[in-house]
């Protein structure tokens, strides 16, 4: 029987950070709390992801300060974060007592939700963060990484779902980063997804190729139970499909979100004036809206696809610009088809344009595809090709455990590496993830608490020189 679809909102997360370089302040958001608070979304995504480092390099914020300012503004509203497994936010694998500890504090500072997912879907790099979310007492959103190839089947994404569910996941995310999801796939994949498993099922996309709304409501006729939408002013485009219109859409049926249409109507007029002086400010470009086939024809998420051109330009390439894109699926079949999504798709387009600039297929190669191709970033999804990983690795061996388990624990030592800024607990998590980064920040913070504003001059470019 159909029954009422819950909305997780990602204005506050998601929505800028895919639109606006993750450019939203503190003060941007808390004006429209008030009302946020009172719209009954199931959860409002507005943390983790690209935020925690985008506050400390940029906006001088703590990104620990936010989620506590935020928690006790909207009180009614469940929490949900996005966090990289063994890599928690940043690009690397921790080691257990700080994956541990980032998630104990995370729900301590009010986050309810954590939606943990790991690039290559190797459920090894989950399993920690899995099991520390159920300690502490968070709701676990375990996470599919959507993508396709000859090994991303539906009954490989069937079979991983129910692996998750027996891990204990109280819920399964699909994360699709590239709209790669077409409608009538997504009906298919979230009927068989229920079929087999009893958690709830979240979906989230992007509307970069234009089929989102319609992924959505296809999956919805399936049974998906939650779904990811982003206020008009930042919905849409390479962000999340909007959340008006899905509203107004099932209103009157039995899918009816019970939303009320109006109060998202003036809260959007809030966010229209926070989109409007991000515009200003040189970060929200109109291109974002623009409906990009690229992403399906080359399955290259929106961000990877400027990220390549800004590559190219650098190397005074951009005449290869079309050579490179052809050249991204064929590194991705040598590599063992990872996922396009942060850090693989940064990985598959370097290297991509190195082939190519280079004349010669892994003629030089970046430590990070070594890396991958090595094991270091966890199982590929499929065998990669022999010749070049021979190529790659030479008569190196491939390593075949979690990586993770060849790191001792180092939470004590980030501890004591940061003594003379440290101030609270969150501090050494911000620093071992973000070491420069943070320490600048906690140098801007000293300053500003002893009143040395005028010593530093202008903080913003002085703290985090561009």
């Amino acid at each position: 029987m159909p029954k009422k679809v819950l909305i997780t909102e990602t204005i506050l997360r998601d929505a800028h950070q895919s639109q606006a370089a993750t450019r939203m302040s503190i003060d941007d958001m808390l004006p429209a709390t008030a009302l946020l608070d009172k719209v009954g979304y199931y959860s409002l995504e507005m943390w983790g992801g690209a935020t925690f480092d985008s506050c400390l390099r940029f906006l001088n914020e703590d990104p620990w300060e936010r989620l506590r300012v935020l928690r006790k503004a909207m009180p009614n509203t469940k929490f949900q974060m996005l966090l990289r497994g063994q890599n928690i936010l940043g690009y690397k694998h921790y080691a257990d007592d700080v994956v541990d500890k980032f998630v104990e504090m995370s729900i301590k500072n009010g986050i309810n939700i954590i939606r943990i997912f790991d690039a290559l879907n190797d459920t090894r790099n989950m399993q920690r963060a899995m099991q520390a979310c159920k300690k502490y007492g968070g709701i676990t959103e375990a996470c599919i990484s959507y993508t396709t190839s000859p090994v991303h089947t539906r009954e490989y994404f069937i079979n991983l779902a129910a692996e998750l569910e027996k891990m204990g996941a109280d819920v399964i995310a699909i994360k699709d980063m590239a709209n790669l999801l077409l409608p009538y796939e997504a009906y298919e994949l979230v009927k068989g997804m229920k079929a087999k498993i009893k958690v709830p099922i979240h979906l989230h996309t992007h509307n970069t190729s234009g089929t989102g709304d319609m992924t959505y409501l296809k999956a919805i006729e399936a049974g998906v139970d939650i779904v990811d939408t982003a206020l008009s002013p930042l919905g849409n485009g390479t962000s999340q499909p909007a959340t008006e219109p899905l509203v107004a859409t099932l209103k009157g049926t039995p899918y009816d979100t019970g939303l009320s249409l109006e109060l998202l109507s003036e809260i959007a007029v809030h966010f229209r004036k926070v989109a409007d002086k991000l515009k200003k400010d040189g970060f929200l470009n109109e291109k974002v809206l623009q409906v990009d086939v690229n992403a399906l024809i080359y399955q290259v998420p929106g961000g990877m696809l400027s990220n390549l051109i800004s590559q190219l330009k650098e190397q005074n390439a951009s005449d290869k610009y079309l050579q490179v894109l052809e050249e991204v699926p064929r590194v991705r079949k040598d590599l063992g088809y990872p996922p396009l999504v942060t850090p693989t798709s940064q990985i598959v387009g370097t290297q991509a344009v190195l082939n190519v600039i280079m004349g010669e297929r892994y003629k030089m190669v970046t430590k990070e595809t070594r890396g991958l191709i090595k094991g270091e970033y966890g199982r590929l999804p499929a065998e990669p090709d022999p010749a070049t990983v021979k190529k790659i690795l030479g008569d190196e061996k491939r390593i075949d455990y979690r990586p993770a388990d060849a790191i001792k624990p180092e939470y004590e030592k980030y501890k004591e590496e940061i003594r003379e800024y440290y101030e609270q607990e969150e501090d050494v998590l911000s620093y071992a993830l973000f070491p420069q980064v943070a320490l600048n920040y906690f140098k801007y913070r000293q300053a500003k608490k002893y009143g040395a504003d005028n010593i530093l001059g202008d903080k913003k470019n002085l703290i985090h020189p561009v």
